[in-house]
Formats: C-alpha cells, sequence, structure tokens
C-alpha cells in the first residue's frame, strides 16, 4: 500500500516543488493550488488538469521529467467552481494573474473535458496553443448522469465517493497500476464534499465540446487499449471529432497512465511539444534544445508555409 507516497521521486518533488495557493475570484474561497516548475521565463508553459479524483500531485512524474528537460510544467487543481462559463473564467482569471498569454494544456479525462471547453470559450481572442487530450471525452452524455448532476451537491461525501470509486479499475491488474489506484484513492480522500461535488456536477451536467471553435488548435490524443473509464464508443467519437489529431496509444495503463506508464505519457508529451521548438510558443527554456532539434523544426517549418 501507498508505494508511491514513500517513494524517491514523490517526496523529492514534495520537498522541493512548493504548492502555491492563489485566488483570483471576488469569493475567497475559491482557491487555485498549483506547483510551477521549470524556467519562468518561458511564457508558454503547460499545463496539468487533473480528473475528477485527482490534485496537483497526480502529476508529479510528469512534472519531474520535464522540467528536468528544460520545460516549464504547471500542475493544478481547481477551486469548487459548479459551472463551465464559470470555471473558465476563473482559469482565464489564472492565466492573467500568471501573466500567461497563450499555453499548452493536457488534460485527464474531465481535465481533458475541461481544456476542451476552456479553448472553445476562448476560441476568439485564443489562450490554448495546443491540447493534450489523455483518457478523455468530448460530450458529458456518455456518463448518463446528466438528470443527476444537479442533484451531487445534496449528496454527503462517502457517497460521492463511491460514485467515483465505481468507476476504478475491478479484476487484476499488475503491480504499477494497482499502486497507481491506490495513490489516487489516497488522492480522492483527500477532497472534501464541496471539492467531489463540483467536479461530478461538471464532468456530469449536459455539455459537448464544439469542434468548429477549436479546430486551429494542435491536438494530441493519448489512450489506453486496457480497461479504462471510457467506453470505446467515447475514444472513437474523439478521434471523429478531431480527425488531424496524432494518436498516442498505450497497450496498457488504465485510467492512470500518467502514474502507472509515466515514461512512455512523458515521451509523447515531449513528441507533441516538439513541434513548437524554436517559435515563441516553444515551453521548454532554448538553451536546453540541441541546435541540430532546431533545424529540424525550422525544415519542418518552412515545408509548412
Amino acid at each position: 500500500m501507498d508505494e508511491i507516497k514513500v517513494s524517491p521521486d514523490y517526496n523529492w518533488f514534495r520537498s522541493t516543488v512548493p504548492l502555491k495557493r492563489i485566488i483570483v475570484d471576488d469569493d475567497d474561497s475559491k482557491v487555485w493550488s498549483l506547483y510551477d516548475a521549470g524556467p519562468k521565463s518561458i511564457r508558454c508553459p503547460i499545463i496539468l488538469l487533473p480528473p475528477v479524483s485527482g490534485t496537483a500531485e497526480v502529476f508529479f512524474q510528469q512534472v519531474l521529467a520535464l522540467t528536468g528537460w528544460g520545460y516549464r510544467v504547471i500542475s493544478l487543481q481547481y477551486p469548487v467552481y459548479w459551472d463551465l462559463m464559470e470555471f473558465c473564467d476563473g482559469f482565464r482569471k489564472l492565466l492573467d494573474h500568471l501573466q500567461l498569454d497563450k499555453v499548452h494544456l493536457f488534460g485527464a479525462s474531465l481535465g481533458g473535458f475541461l481544456a476542451q471547453k476552456f479553448a472553445e470559450c476562448t476560441h476568439k481572442s485564443p489562450r490554448v496553443h495546443s491540447l493534450i487530450l489523455c483518457n478523455s471525452f468530448s460530450d458529458t452524455s456518455i456518463f448518463n448522469q446528466t438528470w443527476t448532476a444537479n442533484s451531487f451537491w445534496l449528496m454527503p461525501a462517502f457517497m460521492l465517493k463511491k460514485i467515483v470509486l465505481g468507476n476504478f479499475a475491478k479484476g487484476p491488474v499488475d503491480s504499477k497500476m494497482a499502486d497507481a489506484i491506490d495513490f489516487m484513492v489516497d488522492r480522492l480522500e483527500s477532497l472534501n464534499q464541496s471539492e467531489l461535488a463540483s467536479r461530478l456536477t461538471l464532468n456530469c451536467q449536459n455539455s459537448y465540446v464544439e469542434p468548429h471553435k477549436i479546430k486551429d488548435v494542435a491536438v494530441t490524443i493519448i489512450d489506453v487499449f486496457d480497461q479504462s473509464a471510457l467506453s470505446l464508443e467515447a475514444k472513437e467519437e474523439m478521434y471523429k471529432l478531431y480527425p488531424n489529431a496524432r494518436r498516442a496509444h498505450l497497450k496498457t495503463g488504465g485510467n492512470f497512465p500518467y502514474l502507472c506508464r509515466s515514461a512512455e505519457v512523458n515521451l509523447y508529451i515531449q513528441i507533441h511539444l516538439r513541434q513548437f521548438h524554436g517559435t515563441r510558443y516553444a515551453a521548454i527554456s532554448p538553451d536546453m534544445v540541441t541546435a541540430e532539434e532546431l533545424e529540424v523544426q525550422a525544415a519542418h517549418l518552412s515545408e509548412d508555409q
């Protein structure tokens, strides 16, 4: 139990990357918690958005690996927002506070849905340069919970946790996946009733992504071939929505590949971000990019023009 919590990597992360708390709304109870690591000179970092059960810590392996390669990475945790427009407004204010004009977003499950909605919401004055969607979805109706979305706020915390745990993998899994599930259960336990209820409300209230509004955003879709909370139909719908997206498939990884298959997920994030090296939207420090890579990037850019 708790293999990840006692791992040297996790303890190194907790001891070296400070957790910041930021309020951007008039309501003082709405606090964004985030880890901001890597060179602050980077103005277009990658921001990681967690699933319903996640906190900012769930992406610690991405933060450690990507900052080691010279990227600026922000892993965050949402305040209590009950409405998608309210979330988008709060997130826009957070980016303003951090003085970030455009960003790359990596979202897992609900995080991926929120990333798409934010890109859609800000399409007239774009704030999202690219998207990486991991085990994500584009239409909340796939969960068949739209009719209960308005009653989550009434439910006690134990009942909400039971709903979330119902989507966790059952049956035999390898040891790394079992450790990832244990860690996510621990993170779930750290969330209070309003945090959980608001996330489930965002996850299930009737809404879908309008792809024509974000057609100019570069997209990579990461999904797994083994058991996860997403149905095959939901995955197919994502491919249809983003026909030009890069696809990254993992044979196994369950619901939380960023924890139990972190090396592969980190590589896919790197490959996605590499297309922006040498541009003003690079998420990496220029001195960490090899001259050879910049040449290849320049060649690609001239081919595209």
